[in-house]
């Protein structure tokens, strides 16, 4: 590594102070792509910062692990070998999960909830017509997974909104020597419990219910079980959206002859520029992998259990795949991003948050044509999570 090179530091929140920290992410594409980073309190680990290298992890399951965890640091979720989220399980175990609400966000159930999906983006934009100004992101960008889900799970939508809040506090670069993070997971945990009993005693037609009542890897789900996927729900549930809206609509106002073309013409252009948006935001920062053997990424050695960690990001402004990658174009095709990831964990949600951000995108750009920046940006203070958590605006 030369002296030319900027401080690598991607497990510190001032990187990600004003969005992804796209600078240190270049250099690293093109002198040290497969690069060994410090962990404190850890062992370290590989980051990945190509295109080709981020793919070809994410799509090879059996040498890449998702267990014990998607975060750097080990121990984020505790697992006692039998309780595992979704996210964080392999073969047949993650299969058998993911089967039980495939169901719900498949490309026909996202089909079918367009209608209510657009009615929600109606009402939200609605609740900030006369006000003249907003958050964008907690007034209308946030609203809408939060609202979504809490249908989905049949709690109240104010509920919903609450639990993303406190997904928050999870994901936030930690203060020395707060408890906030725990504190939320425990809350969450506890309102996980109350749902549990009522769909125990009370079963209906929704997606909580057939989760407490449902099978995997050979045996019944309990309240763990459960208060894993409810935590994964809303917290996933929310991440893309909230931060994809939020932050394509940062990227419109920096790029105005964008924002002008798809006010002129949203029906044509929109679909394009809602996966430019993807790619340019790319909402989840990374997901660490565990290497399964010895293997090779990229000409780099790569030792059984070592952390391997995807950096979406980066791979998506890789300009060995993407031509004139720091342009946002949002004409842009073909745009096979990432932003969802890729292989057997590729974002169940996708068809689904594609729906919602096209709803809630076409209803700010007709019903809202003058939306301006009100104040300064201030991005979510995570390593994790890429998006602005306040941006004020004016109509």
């Amino acid at each position: 590594m030369t002296t030319t090179s900027p401080p690598i530091a991607l497990l510190d929140p001032r990187s990600f102070a004003d969005g992804q920290p796209h600078e240190q992410f270049r250099w690293l594409r093109e002198h040290d792509p497969v690069h060994r980073h410090d962990e404190p309190d850890g062992p370290g680990f590989w980051a990945l910062t190509r295109y080709a290298d981020v793919r070809a992890v994410g799509r090879d399951a059996a040498t890449f692990s998702s267990e014990p965890t998607i975060m750097i640091p080990d121990g984020t979720v505790a697992t006692d070998g039998v309780h595992k989220m979704m996210l964080m399980a392999d073969g047949t175990t993650h299969t058998d999960l993911r089967k039980i609400i495939s169901r719900d966000f498949g490309p026909r159930a996202a089909r079918l909830l367009r209608p209510r999906i657009e009615q929600i983006a109606r009402e939200i934009v609605d609740g900030v017509l006369d006000r003249r100004e907003c958050d964008l992101v907690t007034d209308v960008a946030g609203l809408m997974p939060s609202y979504v889900i809490a249908e989905l799970l049949d709690i109240p939508q104010a509920d919903g909104v609450a639990l993303y809040e406190l997904t928050e506090a999870v994901h936030a670069a930690p203060e020395e020597g707060s408890t906030a993070g725990q504190e939320a997971v425990m809350r969450m945990f506890g309102y996980a419990h109350r749902l549990w009993e009522r769909k125990r005693a009370h079963p209906g037609d929704d997606l909580a219910s057939r989760i407490v009542h449902a099978c995997a890897d050979g045996r019944d789900l309990d309240e763990v079980d459960f208060a894993l996927y409810f935590m994964l729900l809303i917290d996933a549930g929310g991440d893309t959206t909230r931060n994809l809206v939020a932050g394509g609509v940062q990227a419109l106002f920096e790029h105005p002859e964008a924002l002008a073309a798809l006010r002129a013409d949203p029906d044509a252009l929109l679909p394009a520029a809602i996966e430019e948006m993807l790619r340019w935001v790319s909402p989840v920062v990374y997901m660490r992998r565990r290497a399964t053997r010895d293997t090779t990424i990229g000409g780099v050695d790569v030792a059984a259990g070592d952390k391997v960690v995807m950096y979406y990001g980066a791979a998506n402004r890789d300009p060995a795949h993407f031509p004139d990658a720091e342009r946002f174009d949002i004409t842009r095709s073909p745009n096979d991003h990432l932003a969802f990831g890729g292989g057997p964990h590729f974002c169940l949600g996708a068809h689904v948050g594609r729906i919602e951000i096209a709803a809630l995108l076409r209803e700010i750009l007709i019903r809202l044509p003058d939306l301006a920046p009100a104040g300064p940006v201030r991005w979510q203070s995570s390593v994790f999570i890429s998006g602005p958590r306040s941006m004020p605006v004016r109509f």
